[in-house]
């Protein structure tokens, strides 16, 4: 199927250059946003005793005199002359004290204490607080692939028919990426806070055949993301949770990107139930984005095996929705769920995503995660197949014509299947 195309891209490119991409776009978004989330109040158990303590009081009984038929009494503190009435002459009464001993009982009461969780989704720093999120992930993506050739292809100068047979040739693709991820933030106030994303990735990329020609491989490493924003934490109260996040990203030769992310909770118990809306706007740099081959042949010109996921248009729009469950199962430990189900312009993918967090303090929280897709409408799905390589050359079915390949060419489809993305990792969570 090949010869010597020994390097691999994944790429957003024009037709006819390459350019380097560290994600598959087989459920990829483009690059990973800042996840700015704010931790909702959780109500616990805490005893406070009241001090005992005593009162004393003292009160006296005052003289009674005969006003001929009329009794009556002088109360304290006040000047109220009580109804008369006739009876006989009554003694004067002595004066005497009493002493009246008040205790109050001990009381327990509950009070409830608010601890920020900070692997909570809604998760975003207090005011004139710093939040601070470092993520290291590994993410293995994959496809196989089957290839339809529509265009003859022969090597230049070999004096032979149009030859070249890549119909029926199969294979797999794959990619390996380990990324470290820096998610900043800082709270302007408890509503809202600005954020800031930098990403490190470090890329194995693979391509075999089943025909028997070797594996073409890739390396790729690089500081390849960068983002700025803002979340606005809207609603905060005893049932409801609800932020909004608008964001700019900017990937490396690939795109500009303008994100806006709207999610809404309701507290249950221990829990909060949510659900997410997410919109990707990508400006790409150039009019197609995909995988593909790219290197030197054996004379050293360049030389490129391209599966584009779309062509012709320099832009791309994603979307997707989701409900999660985030939930505190004891004082330092918590539960998130999340399922989603995104259009990401050229395919459909639905995924699953469970962490694990846990959190012995209020300043720092380690959240242990994997993700994975379950569904994806690309498979078996038809894409293009492009060449370029400056020492073969196509005929055109429809008038003859021979021509060499100097630039990407349609030769014909392929045909994916079994679509996988996994991705697994840690955070690292700190708010000081």
């Amino acid at each position: 199927m090949k010869r010597t195309l020994p390097l691999f891209f994944s790429a957003l490119a024009i037709l006819g250059t390459t350019a380097t991409n560290a994600a598959t776009n087989v459920g990829t978004r483009a690059g990973t946003t800042a996840n700015l989330s704010d931790a909702p109040a959780t109500r616990e158990q805490t005893s406070v005793n009241y001090k005992k303590y005593t009162t004393r009081t003292t009160t006296k009984t005052y003289e009674t005199k005969n006003n001929g038929d009329m009794y009556y009494v002088k109360p304290a503190n006040r000047n109220t002359m009580y109804k008369s009435y006739t009876g006989a002459q009554s003694p004067a009464a002595t004066a005497t004290k009493s002493t009246v001993r008040k205790t109050r009982s001990e009381t327990v009461t509950t009070k409830m204490r608010r601890k920020y969780y900070l692997a909570h989704p809604f998760f975003q720093p207090l005011g004139e607080k710093f939040g601070s999120i470092t993520d290291l992930g590994y993410t293995t993506s994959s496809y196989d692939f089957v290839i339809n050739q529509t265009l003859p292809i022969r090597e230049i100068g070999s004096g032979s028919a149009f030859s070249l047979a890549l119909d029926g040739v199969g294979g797999k693709w794959k990619s390996n990426q380990i990324s470290a991820k820096e998610h900043f933030s800082y709270g302007i106030n408890d509503q809202i806070a600005l954020v800031g994303l930098l990403e490190y990735d470090m890329n194995d990329y693979k391509f075999e055949y089943d025909n028997g020609a070797p594996a073409d491989t890739m390396d790729d490493n690089g500081l390849n993301i960068f983002g700025l924003g803002a979340q606005w934490r809207f609603i905060d109260n005893d049932k409801w949770i609800a932020t909004a996040s608008a964001y700019f990203q900017h990937q490396k030769d690939i795109s500009n990107n303008f994100l806006l992310d709207i999610k809404a909770g309701y507290k249950v118990s221990k829990s909060t139930i949510y659900g997410l809306v997410r919109g990707w706007y990508l400006d790409l740099e150039g009019n197609s984005y995909g995988n593909g081959i790219t290197g030197s042949d054996e004379n050293g010109d360049s030389a490129t095996f391209y599966i584009p996921y779309q062509v012709g248009s320099s832009n791309a729009i994603y979307i997707e929705g989701g409900l999660g469950m985030f939930s505190v199962l004891n004082e330092d430990w918590t539960l998130n769920l999340e399922g989603t189900f995104g259009h990401y312009d050229w395919h459909n993918q639905a995924s699953i995503k469970g962490a694990i967090g846990w959190q012995p303090n209020d300043w720092f929280a380690l959240n242990l995660y994997a993700k994975t897709a379950f569904y994806d409408s690309a498979n078996s799905k038809n894409l293009d197949l492009y060449w370029m390589e400056p020492h073969i050359e196509a005929e055109n079915p429809a008038n003859g014509e021979v021509f060499p390949l100097e630039q990407l060419t349609n030769i014909g489809t392929v045909k994916l299947d079994n679509i996988a993305e996994t991705t697994i990792g840690v955070q690292a969570i700190f708010q000081f």
